[in-house]
């Protein structure tokens, strides 16, 4: 006898989805339809799926909220981009890239800032927290900012980003101990760590707390990330929310035009230049995109 229910998607790997449902978890494939149609499940979807003999497949995925291309997630309340200014040293572009799509979105987004007790990071908390985000400082190693962390999450679904060997996953492990998740070593010489997540994977940590540790990125990968319309850009970056519409032109692009109130804010030290030249390169960027390719 075939079964209809529905679920939320905790793990997608190799093809196979596991289903979180009333009755237990199911591990599915998809229709090829759904493949077809360019819509393929993420991890976080909630589905409704045929089960028969204990076997699942996915038959329709059910309206998302918000999707992400990386990290591949769907649903999500919150992303935590994960940064280090000790080894491996996180660029601010990354946190720029991620924070911009997260807000192209309009999915709230937590700077954490990990390994602390190597590097405060001083610079970099200065310019997330004068550019609006939520900072929280975390070891993994000594346990800082663990239990900040968790009730910034708590009741969500949240996602955490950011490059590889920045302490994800330790992270993780901290504020989940019984989820014992591998975690790698960083390359001295390279300044990069390995990749020890190596597929999308919802936990529960709580009732209602959901966290996708997802696998980790370098510079490499921004050109796989979602894009965005150069015309949408400056909602992206909230630290710009205070200039937009004040400039002398409505369509004002915010870089070379005359009268503009974002440079202007800019010379007076009111907007952070890593910003603003995280701007300028996602919008040469941007400026590349067509419509239909958002589409």
């Amino acid at each position: 006898m075939t079964e209809l229910c529905t679920g939320r998607i905790l793990r997608s790997l190799s093809g196979f989805y596991d289903v979180q449902t009333p009755e237990g978890m199911v591990t599915c494939r998809a229709r090829g339809i759904l493949r077809k149609e360019g819509n393929s499940p993420l991890t976080g979807d909630m589905v409704q799926i045929t089960v028969e003999k204990g076997r699942g497949m996915v038959e329709k995925i059910l309206p998302r909220r918000n999707w992400f291309i990386r990290p591949a997630v769907a649903n999500v309340d919150a992303l935590v981009i994960f940064a280090a200014n000790a080894n491996p040293v996180t660029e601010p572009f990354l946190i720029d890239r991620v924070a911009a799509i997260a807000g192209d979105r309009e999915v709230k987004v937590y700077l954490c800032i990990n390994k602390c007790d190597l590097d405060p990071a001083v610079d970099l908390e200065r310019i997330y927290r004068n550019a609006g985000f939520p900072v929280i400082m975390t070891s993994a190693e000594t346990g800082e900012g663990i239990e900040e962390l968790r009730a910034l999450i708590k009741g969500k679904l949240t996602a955490f980003t950011g490059n590889s060997g920045v302490g994800k996953s330790s992270i993780l492990n901290r504020l989940c101990p019984q989820l014992a998740l591998p975690t790698g070593e960083v390359s001295e010489k390279l300044g990069r760590g390995r990749h020890t997540t190596r597929h999308v994977e919802l936990y529960r940590l709580e009732e209602d707390t959901y966290v996708a540790d997802t696998p980790g990125f370098s510079s490499f990968d921004t050109d796989q990330m979602d894009v965005i319309l150069k015309e949408n850009l400056q909602y992206a970056f909230p630290d710009f929310g205070a200039y937009i519409g004040k400039c002398q032109f409505h369509d004002c692009s915010h870089r070379r035009e005359p009268g503009c109130a974002v440079t202007a804010a800019l010379a007076a030290g009111e907007l952070e230049p890593t910003r603003y030249d995280s701007y300028l390169r996602l919008y040469e960027k941007s400026s590349q995109v067509k419509l239909w390719e958002i589409k």
